[in-house]
């Protein structure tokens, strides 16, 4: 299931909490103080934290407030207590904390509150499982960018081509896009088939993106001929 952790000073809640969790499957990491929770969120990398708002070390709002500003705040955080405010509560949700539990806890408020923080929990993991291979994809394009750009470079009706670099960079990947495609477009006699295989584009999306770079296809079928 999920790996919870629990920070809370009072020690029957502590195990009460491990005890509810655990029946539920999941693994639960306990932590009596802001300290341990600091050790444990940087050893463990919970998916869920139970976070107890009145603490004798560092309360639950300025630890929540620290991940928040250190970056660390990359799991769904439930604040708890039996003292706090309203103010104190729409502040934790401000800072970031998903939702406010009043102790003492009832067992179905304490689940349905898991419950939406693990699902929100697989949407930031699903969301970072999408964006990573899009950073690789980047990645690997601007290395192939950077060795199209040597051969646009040196050989070709483009051999004179050069690039500014100092405009934005929209502009910039534009202007080496449209060279690109001239390039491929002359070397390959206009052919669009030849053109999507050697780039990697689907006709549909390559005829598209050259409309939209403005790339004049009648003056690669007129070199053709």
């Amino acid at each position: 299931m999920a790996n919870i952790l629990v920070v809370d000073d009072e020690h029957g809640i502590r195990d009460l909490l491990w005890e509810i969790l655990n029946d539920e499957g999941h693994s639960v990491e306990l932590a009596e103080n802001a300290a341990q929770a600091r050790a444990a969120r940087l050893r463990e990398r919970p998916d869920l934290v139970l976070l107890d708002i009145w603490m004798p070390d560092t309360d639950g709002v300025t630890l929540l407030k620290e991940w928040s500003t250190s970056g660390l705040l990359s799991m769904p955080v439930i604040m708890m207590s039996g003292h706090a405010t309203i103010d104190t509560a729409v502040e934790a949700t401000k800072i970031g904390a998903l939702a406010f539990l009043e102790k003492p806890i009832t067992l179905q408020k304490l689940l349905k509150a898991v419950e939406q923080g693990l699902a929100r929990a697989s949407l930031r993991k699903a969301a970072a499982a999408i964006m990573a291979p899009t950073v690789v994809a980047q990645s690997n394009a601007m290395e192939f960018a950077a060795a199209a750009t040597i051969e646009i470079l040196e050989s070709g009706p483009q051999a004179n081509q050069s690039f500014v670099l100092d405009k934005p960079l929209r502009e910039a990947r534009d202007e080496f896009e449209k060279a690109y495609f001239e390039y491929h477009l002359s070397r390959e006699n206009g052919s669009m088939t030849r053109v999507a295989d050697k780039t990697g584009l689907e006709r549909t999306h390559l005829y598209r993106k050259l409309k939209q770079l403005g790339v004049d296809l009648t003056r690669s079928k007129r070199g053709a001929a």
